[in-house]
């Protein structure tokens, strides 16, 4: 059996038999990965559960061998010790959310730092974050397309539509279907441009906010097919 250390980004559980539980997570060193834990009692004080939430940040010990289909995991700890998200309904709703995105979009694959870097960073300022909270997603959405690699690919200028197809920027009307009205192609680009610390500057109302969102998962479901039928969806626009 091999051992190794890792951070990672929880993304999901899945109860297994009376006291297991199968952890979905993206790790820093090897991709997507699905690991087993046995004797987890979600209600006994200590449980490893509590550190298993939705875009909770751990550090761990894994082990694997030829015998084993799925990774073992042991010495959980947390990576980031949030001091907000789990107590803030809209921060705990959005990171449902985000982890949800994740889980769909990410594949078991090779690493990628470039990724991992963002989520990391990301679970970190969702905590921190004051002012602005309501756009938090919607910024997570349009830096999310960097690291996956169909972010728009040129400058954008006043009164743009963005072509979701090649994620070019053009001053020529599209068919809606396949474009980023110019409305949406601006606060895509506030988005990208806006550090997160002041997403709060970013006035944005509730319509504008649905239909930014609306147009960002028509914009992910072009390029990947995973996004369909986000189940938290619905919750997180109960609260947002």
């Amino acid at each position: 059996m091999k051992s190794y250390k890792a951070r990672g980004i929880v993304l999901g559980t899945l109860k297994y038999g009376e006291k297991g539980v199968i952890v979905h997570i993206l790790t820093d060193t090897m991709g997507r990965q699905s690991y087993m834990i046995q004797g987890v009692r979600p209600t006994a004080k200590g449980s490893k559960m509590a550190l298993l939430q939705p875009m909770f940040a751990i550090e761990f010990e894994g082990l694997t061998s030829t015998k084993m289909s799925l990774h073992r995991m042991k010495d959980l700890a947390p990576g980031i010790v949030l001091q907000s998200t789990p107590f803030d309904v809209r921060k705990s709703t959005m990171a449902l959310f985000m982890a949800e995105v994740l889980y769909r979009l990410i594949k078991e694959s090779e690493s990628s730092d470039r990724l991992f870097d963002f989520v990391w960073g990301s679970v970190a300022a969702l905590d921190a974050l004051d002012e602005g909270i309501a756009n938090f997603h919607l910024w997570f959405l349009a830096n999310l397309s960097r690291p996956l690699g169909f972010s728009p690919d040129n400058e954008y200028t006043d009164g743009a539509w963005l072509d979701i197809r090649d994620g070019h920027f053009t001053p020529y009307a599209l068919v809606p279907s396949y474009a980023l009205t110019p409305e949406n192609a601006r606060i895509l680009h506030d988005m990208l441009e806006c550090d997160v610390r002041y997403l709060g500057e970013i006035g944005l109302n509730r319509t504008e906010r649905v239909e930014f969102l609306d147009a960002m998962l028509r914009y992910y479901a072009y390029h990947l097919d995973g996004i369909h039928n986000v189940e938290s969806l619905r919750i997180l626009r109960e609260v947002f």
